[in-house]
């Protein structure tokens, strides 16, 4: 029962990170309640999945220089307000441990969407995709920016079996 338990409370990660990458892919928008509930959720998840308070104090860390980043490709212009949220927040469900695969999918991710981008966006594919649904025609529209939520929920999706607490989940079986 308790294994059953451990794994819904595993399964808010994911399941926020894909409803933030959906929402910014037909909105160009990641609410803000999305990185409030996952930052909010972090510590009674980890405590409950047997965390240590030094483990806790390194997410933390973890977290907060992923804000910091965040900020400053906010302030390059590279990213939204939304999307350095999301990267903070997943910095802090992540740690130390999926920190460099998180950062590197990413990257990847977001330089596969710009290629995506850029297809959609072409003289020949957009008259096809204006009969397309009103987000589907926001996304191939010249000039718009890229919703890289999409991106960031990649790296996360894919790290997150590396990060802490999916470990932790698995030494206790």
């Amino acid at each position: 029962m308790f294994q059953l338990f451990q794994t819904l409370l595993l399964a808010v990660f994911p399941a926020l990170v894909i409803i933030a990458g959906l929402r910014d892919a037909v909105s160009f928008t990641i609410p803000n309640w999305i990185s409030i509930a996952l930052a909010a959720a972090f510590f009674p998840v980890a405590l409950v999945m047997g965390a240590s308070l030094e483990q806790l104090g390194l997410a933390a860390l973890v977290g907060f220089g992923a804000l910091l980043v965040a900020m400053g490709m906010f302030a390059a212009g590279w990213i939204g307000g939304g999307d350095a949220k999301l990267f903070a927040a997943s910095g802090l469900w992540l740690g130390w441990s999926a920190a460099l695969p998180f950062v590197l999918i990413t990257g990847l991710a977001g330089g596969a969407l710009a290629v995506g981008l850029l297809m959609l966006r072409s003289v020949w594919l957009r008259p096809i995709v204006a009969a397309g649904p009103a987000w589907m025609v926001r996304l191939a529209t010249p000039d718009e920016g890229a919703p890289y939520g999409i991106a960031i929920a990649v790296g996360a999706l894919i790290a997150f079996p590396h990060s802490l607490l999916p470990v932790l989940a698995g030494a206790a079986h």
